[in-house]
C-alpha cells in the first residue's frame, strides 16, 4: 500500500524516564515544535504473515533503561533492530451494543477478554521491554491480559506520575523485582478519537436520523469531524506526534515496544509507518485483538504482519534476534 503523503504534526516535547534503581519515573514538558512527517514513497503492501526458517541463537535480551530526556545531551545508541507490536483493544461493552464510544471509558466484554488473551498468545515469544497504552481502560485491560500470556513472565506495572504522592507511593525498592517488571506508560494522546456529540448514540439509529452518507462521512472521512468531535486528521496530529517523541527514541535505543490502543489512533500511526495517503488510510480496517508486528531497523519500519500463535515455530524467525530470543525461551525453565 501506499503512495506519497505529506502532513504536519505538532510535536509536544514530552519525555519519560524509568530509573532501573528505584523505579522513579520523571516527566518533562517542553515547547511545542512543528515537524514535517515527510514526503516519501513506499512499495504497495498488504497486511500479511511473513515466515522464515529458524536460526541458531544465544541469549535473551534483557530490558535496558529508558532513555532520559534530551536536556542532558545524551544521544541514545542506535540498535541494529528492535520490534514494535501494535494491538487494537478487544471488544468493549459499547462495541457489543453498537454504540459510538470514542473517549468514553468502558471496559471489555468477555469476548474482548478472550481476544486480548489470544493476542497475548500470538506474541508470547516476542521480546517486550516497555508498554504504551491509552488512558482508557479497554486498552489497558488488553495490554495486561496479553502480557499474562508472555513466556518471559514479567509483570506489567502501570507508571503513576499523576501526582508527587502517587509517584512516591508506587516506587519499587527491590532491584530484583524491578528486573522482572515491565513499565506500562499511559498517554491520552493514544486515546481513540473523540466522537463528540455522537458518543453514546447507537450507530444504526444515528444513520437513520442523519442519513447513512452523513454518518459515513463522520466515521470514515479523513478531515471531517463529527459535531464537536475530532476528525481522523486531528487524531493523527496528537497520536503521531506522541509516537515520534516518545516511542521512536525507545526503539532507537534498542528497546522492544508494545502499544495497546484504538482503531483510529493506531490507524494514524500505521499511516505514518507505511506512508499511506489520506485516501488509503480511511479504508484501513483493524480487527480487535489482532497484533501487528513491525521491525525497526536502521531508522526504518518493516511490516511483518500478525503472528499466528506460539505453536507456529517459524513465524517468530522474522529476524535473527527474534529467532534467538525464542530459542532461548524454549531452553529456559520459567
Amino acid at each position: 500500500m501506499a503512495a506519497a503523503t505529506s502532513h504536519h504534526a505538532i510535536v509536544c516535547t514530552q519525555s519519560h524516564q524509568w530509573s532501573n534503581r528505584n523505579s522513579r519515573f520523571e516527566k518533562t514538558t517542553g515547547n511545542l515544535n512543528m515537524v514535517s512527517v515527510g514526503n516519501n514513497s513506499a512499495n504497495r503492501q498488504k497486511f500479511g504473515l511473513v515466515c522464515a526458517s529458524s536460526l541458531q541463537g544465544s541469549s535473551v535480551m534483557e530490558p535496558v533503561q529508558l532513555p532520559s530526556n534530551g536536556n542532558n545531551g545524551h544521544t541514545p545508541k542506535k540498535s541494529s533492530e528492535s520490534s514494535l507490536i501494535l494491538i487494537r483493544h478487544g471488544e468493549s461493552l459499547w462495541n457489543e451494543k453498537n454504540l459510538f464510544t470514542g473517549c468514553v471509558d468502558v471496559p471489555l466484554t468477555p469476548k474482548g477478554v478472550e481476544e486480548a488473551i489470544e493476542a497475548g498468545k500470538r506474541i508470547c515469544n516476542i521480546p517486550i521491554d516497555v508498554i504504551y497504552t491509552s488512558s482508557l481502560i479497554r486498552a489497558q485491560m488488553t495490554a495486561m491480559l496479553a502480557m499474562m500470556q508472555h513466556r518471559r513472565k514479567k509483570v506489567p506495572i502501570i507508571v503513576h506520575n499523576e501526582s508527587e504522592q502517587a509517584h512516591m507511593w508506587s516506587q519499587i525498592y527491590s532491584e530484583e523485582t524491578e528486573k522482572q517488571s515491565i513499565p506500562v506508560i499511559t498517554a491520552w494522546q493514544l486515546n481513540e478519537r473523540m466522537y463528540g456529540e455522537l458518543q453514546g448514540l447507537n450507530k444504526q439509529e444515528t444513520a437513520d436520523r442523519f442519513g447513512k452518507e452523513q454518518v459515513h462521512e463522520w466515521r470514515r472521512s479523513y478531515d471531517v469531524p463529527p459535531p464537536n468531535g475530532e476528525s481522523l486528521e486531528m487524531c493523527a496530529v496528537r497520536a503521531v506526534a506522541y509516537f515520534k517523541e516518545q516511542v521512536v527514541p525507545q526503539l532507537t535505543a534498542g528497546k522492544h515496544v508494545m502499544i495497546a490502543a484504538h482503531g483510529n489512533s493506531l490507524r494514524s500511526i500505521i499511516m505514518h509507518l507505511d506512508k499511506l495517503t489520506s485516501q488509503e488510510v480511511i479504508s484501513l480496517e483493524l480487527s480487535t485483538g489482532i497484533p501487528m508486528l513491525y521491525i525497526f531497523k536502521e531508522g526504518k519500519f518493516i511490516r511483518r504482519g500478525s503472528p499466528v500463535g506460539p505453536s507456529e515455530a517459524s513465524v517468530y524467525a522474522y529476524t535473527r534476534k527474534l529467532a534467538q530470543y525464542r530459542q532461548k525461551l524454549d531452553s529456559m525453565v520459567m
